[in-house]
């Protein structure tokens, strides 16, 4: 009777907590690794309606950047440069300069914490002859050097399961060996908006009556936590996963104009959507790696909405660090 018992534990243990686990990490390997994409970060605002016109559409120009990595352990190190010429043709978009900086590190296993910083500067108005009159649909947008938009985000991912790791998620110093899924919670903080210091709407849109149509700044300072869902598949060696959350946050939001400068304080929503997908091998990896991150304000008569996101294509190799040799006992002796 007892041998029958302790099978029929061991079968029951062997069951719960025998599987195999859910990832592999490389973090003991050196990663070598170069990826090509571009970030971008389009904007539209909402206005009072004038002339016909409701909603301005701004977007910046953007450049291939081409990327080169090492990883080693908690150390990880990435220079970029922008690459040929800009994406979309210079004599419609212009030309915008931007930064993009961002660390990330895991924090006893089920935290994962990151900080990103982007400024964009350099924007056109799309179809600004429908407004302008010195513009016509041959030469239909409106460059403006001064318009910017800037974003700091630093966000804490808690997992409610351990073996949801983001480093394997993402495939450059880890890899899935089967299918996981997990909720989890966003810890977010972030400062993000707009500015021109000829003012946000072009003169011609804007209200006498109504204040905020001469904003120079939107912005606004945002906190909250974003629940949402993680889940990865593995197919042999090809990987693929999505992380989406929705929620809300705690919203600080001001307008600047030359006269006066309010602020309110509200609730904003929030959509957060990450996907990767690729091949992972053991000794080398080609990921298919997407980001999003939505920003928005909104005021009674007018709102503001941004997008800030990469898209890159990233391969590697991972080269097994050589362990020294051990002397021969019978050469010592």
């Amino acid at each position: 009777m007892r041998s029958k018992t302790a099978i029929a534990f061991s079968l029951f243990f062997g069951f719960a907590f025998g599987q195999d686990p859910a990832f592999e990490r490389y973090s003991n390997q050196y990663v070598w690794y170069s990826d090509i994409g571009f970030s971008t970060a389009p904007a539209a605002v909402r206005i009072p309606e004038k002339n016909g016109i409701d909603k301005l559409q701004m977007r910046n120009n953007s450049k291939l950047v081409l990327g080169v990595g090492f990883s080693y352990k908690w150390l990880t190190l990435r220079l970029s440069s922008g690459i040929l010429g800009n994406l979309r043709p210079k004599s419609r978009f212009g030309t915008t300069v931007y930064y993009d900086l961002g660390f990330d590190f895991t924090v006893k296993k089920r935290f994962f914490i990151d900080f990103d910083f982007h400024t964009y500067n350099g924007y056109t108005y799309k179809n600004a002859y429908r407004w302008n009159d010195t513009l016509n649909e041959l030469k239909p947008n409106l460059y403006d050097t001064k318009f910017g938009a800037a974003s700091i985000s630093i966000n804490t991912w808690h997992f409610f399961n351990a073996d949801f790791n983001m480093a394997s998620f993402r495939g450059k110093t880890g890899a899935y060996k089967r299918q996981v899924g997990t909720w989890y919670l966003r810890y977010t903080t972030n400062i993000y908006g707009i500015g021109n210091e000829n003012g946000i709407i072009p003169p011609e849109l804007r209200d006498s009556a109504n204040t905020k149509t001469s904003a120079q700044t939107l912005a606004a300072f945002d906190f909250g936590v974003i629940p949402g869902y993680g889940y990865v598949q593995k197919i042999r060696n090809f990987q693929i996963g999505v992380m989406a959350g929705l929620g809300f946050t705690v919203q600080s939001k001001f307008y600047i104009t030359p006269t006066v400068s309010r602020t309110f304080l509200g609730l904003a929503p929030r959509l957060d959507i990450k996907f990767v997908a690729g091949w992972n091998e053991p000794s080398w990896f080609v990921m298919f790696v997407t980001d999003f991150d939505n920003k928005g304000i909104r005021f009674n008569d007018l709102s503001y909405h941004q997008t800030f996101y990469t898209l890159r294509v990233m391969a590697g190799i991972r080269v097994k660090k050589k362990e020294k040799e051990r002397p021969n006992e019978e050469e010592m002796h």
